[in-house]
């Protein structure tokens, strides 16, 4: 029996394919294979999952055996050295004619970037702030009212208190939240707490908080199905009390937790500001 070619396959399935293989296969790759690959990778479907890289620009690449090095260069010779990385981010999600479902943001976002997202990214579900973009974190609440679909958020270190009572507001299917690496204290547990109502997977690890930061968040969100707060600090292993509270949380996730020597001598928020 004959076998059957890749670039016969039917256009819808090809789409489906190379919709899976990155976006720096999709760039260069993928277009130069054929005729009908070529055709397929232009499908606004193929983009509708963004995960950019961290770094767009080498010169931003410190680690020599950074997994994105290869990448920021390729693209430094195929468009142009100077590429910034808002013109980058425009580019790509312009591709997906607004069926953008998913992105993780690059380090040195701008807020014109972010502001292009939530304008052409209506049907967003999956956000990914990133690690290096606290410049525009303060910014964030003034789009969510843009993504009505959002259903799952990874933040940075700062503003939750503000960018979740949006999210509670604006944001009806929302059941994700990951703020790992993060000063959660009272203020920032009161807004998990009240403004997602309907959280079932609440990722906290190598944040930092208290005992009884904990124990709020624990009788607060009664629709918990996923709990990791594995490798925190602040306080020293889970007791009989913090168990109990958790016994309706069918995954729940806690080795790790530490309390440092210095802990109580330091400003919390100003340990997870590097």
């Amino acid at each position: 029996m004959e076998e059957r070619k890749w670039e016969e396959l039917n256009m819808d399935i090809l789409v489906n394919v190379l919709g899976r293989v990155g976006m720096e296969s999709l760039l260069f790759d993928v277009p130069y294979v054929c005729k009908s690959w070529y055709k397929a990778s232009r499908e606004p479907q193929c983009w509708e999952n963004l995960i950019f890289p961290t770094y767009i620009k080498s010169d931003d690449i410190m680690e020599e055996d950074c997994p994105d090095r290869a990448f920021a260069e390729r693209l430094a010779v195929n468009y142009q050295e100077n590429l910034s990385v808002t013109a980058f981010l425009k580019f790509i999600v312009n591709r997906s004619c607004g069926r953008t479902t998913i992105i993780k943001l690059p380090n040195y976002c701008t807020e014109e970037a972010l502001e292009y997202v939530a304008n052409e990214c209506p049907r967003l579900k999956v956000l990914h702030v990133g690690a290096f973009n606290m410049s525009i974190e303060d910014i964030i609440p003034k789009f969510i009212s843009k993504w009505k679909s959002l259903e799952m958020m990874r933040m940075g270190k700062l503003h939750m208190e503000e960018v979740l009572p949006q999210i509670g507001l604006h944001c009806n299917n929302f059941i994700w939240l990951s703020a790992p690496y993060t000063y959660i204290g009272k203020d920032e547990a009161s807004a998990i707490v009240t403004s997602l109502p309907k959280l079932k997977y609440l990722d906290l690890h190598n944040a930092s908080f208290e005992k009884e930061t904990l124990v709020m968040i624990l009788k607060g969100c009664k629709k918990l199905v996923h709990l990791d707060i594995r490798d925190c600090w602040g306080f020293h292993g889970v007791d009989a009390e913090m168990l109990e509270l958790a016994s309706h949380i069918p995954t729940f996730m806690y080795e790790g937790s530490i309390i440092l020597p210095f802990y109580d001598k330091v400003n919390e928020r100003t340990m997870f500001m590097v």
